[in-house]
């Protein structure tokens, strides 16, 4: 495998690289010590790393249009109809009334990739997230009570700033 290939395979391995190279925020030198490929040359890295940059689609975050809101009381329920549920993943069905998390649910222009961003948000917001899924055009992120407030207020964020689908 050339370095060239070498070097396109550990940026896709860390995603945040991969943003940082579409956006074209990377300081070459730390990034291609930090891919510690193994080479005597790291000039050769850098400049593997240039290219594949100059070949990646433009970072466009253009937002998503999405409602968004809270809704407290969260909790599992084992009996629950599939209907009732806000988030259901495996046999885990978490519902509305008597529990003591915070769903922040947003509907409209949503996808995966919005769902990978907010979870990276709330991730720098240092707010550990109990659950997360999204279908169609919903998208659900369960957090505890107390960070229910800051939660959304990230979520709203990072809705506001998702990359394009490039």
């Amino acid at each position: 495998m050339s370095l060239a290939e070498r070097t396109r395979e550990a940026v896709r391995a860390n995603p945040f690289l991969y943003e940082a190279l579409r956006a074209g925020v990377v300081n070459y030198t730390a990034a291609a010590r930090f891919l510690d490929l193994g080479v005597d040359d790291q000039e050769a890295v850098v400049a593997a790393l240039r290219r594949y940059a100059e070949d990646l689609p433009e970072y466009d975050a253009t937002g998503r249009d999405a409602r968004v809101n809270m809704e407290s009381g969260v909790g599992v329920a084992e009996d629950a109809d599939q209907a009732d549920a806000l988030l259901t993943v495996g046999e885990t069905r978490l519902v509305s009334g008597g529990g003591s998390l915070t769903a922040i649910l947003a509907g409209g222009d949503v996808d995966a990739r919005s769902l990978g961003h907010v979870l990276t948000h709330l991730g720098a917001e240092g707010i550990d997230v109990e659950a997360a899924g999204t279908a169609s055009d919903a998208l659900t992120v369960v957090v505890s009570r107390r960070a229910g407030p800051d939660a959304l207020r990230a979520v709203e964020a990072a809705l506001e700033t998702v990359p394009d689908r490039s």
